[in-house]
């Protein structure tokens, strides 16, 4: 691939998706995965308590495998959490559920660009943490064309499976970018510029997010808490740092 799709020259750069993350990682010093409502703001809600989140890609019997292998607890999708498996991919029931050390959030997107980062530092970014992660980067001299970072929104997906372009991830990749060009990270790619642009045009994120395709089919399915949660700008100082398979707090 030419360096025109890679961004080249750039401290920080941003793509879509699990095919954006694949290539632009090849040159990335720090991959920053995006994915608002709800698996980067599920692993802050996690990592904030103290909890080891281990990503995996799949929804299936494979995941009842590996959590057990880990001797960690397992992730439902929402509507599947019960008492006796009160984790899900929901930020407000992973605040009510009692503490686990470890757990397995499967999420097909988020994964999946966690995993395309090869020997990349993995950072997960939501709303809630976009500044304490900006702050974070740009403290240990990433962002530099030297050392660039790669943002990735993860998107959702059409019924065809192909990607959807996802509001909320665009807006929480511009609050990080925004974050790292207030640390002096100004070289940005001109993709990066205009996500940064987007999050500093938004009058209020929240009411956006409630109001964009993904925050109202949440909130028709009775999970407005959850959208409550992620739009909770920079409420959170835990930095998500994927280490030995898993998302723990960086120092």
């Amino acid at each position: 691939m030419g360096d025109w799709l890679m961004q080249a020259g750039h401290g920080v750069r941003f793509e879509w998706g699990p095919a954006g993350a694949a290539l632009l990682a090849k040159d990335a010093a720090c991959l920053v995965v995006v994915d608002v409502l709800s698996f980067t703001t599920s692993v802050t809600v996690a990592v904030e308590s103290g909890t080891q989140v281990f990503p995996y890609r799949w929804r299936d019997e494979t995941a009842v495998v590996f959590a057990d292998e880990l001797d960690a607890s397992l992730a439902v999708g929402r509507s599947k959490a019960t008492e006796t498996s009160p984790w899900s991919l929901s930020p407000a029931a992973l605040r009510r559920a009692p503490f686990t050390p470890r757990l397995v959030l499967p999420s097909p997107n988020g994964s999946t660009i966690a995993a395309a980062a090869g020997g990349s530092m993995v950072v997960a970014v939501s709303l809630r943490n976009s500044a304490a992660v900006g702050r974070w980067l740009a403290d240990r001299g990433y962002g530099t064309a030297e050392r660039p970072v790669v943002v990735i929104a993860s998107g959702e997906r059409w019924p065809d499976g192909s990607l959807r372009a996802a509001l909320e991830d665009l807006l929480g990749a511009g609050a990080v970018i925004a974050a790292l060009r207030r640390c002096g990270r100004d070289r940005l790619s001109p993709e990066a510029a205009m996500a940064a642009a987007v999050f500093d045009g938004v009058p209020n994120v929240g009411v956006a997010v409630a109001d964009c395709s993904s925050g109202r089919e949440l909130i028709a399915w009775g999970y407005g808490d959850d959208v409550a949660i992620a739009t909770e700008l920079d409420a959170c100082e835990v930095v998500p740092v994927l280490t030995g398979g898993a998302f723990t707090a960086a120092e």
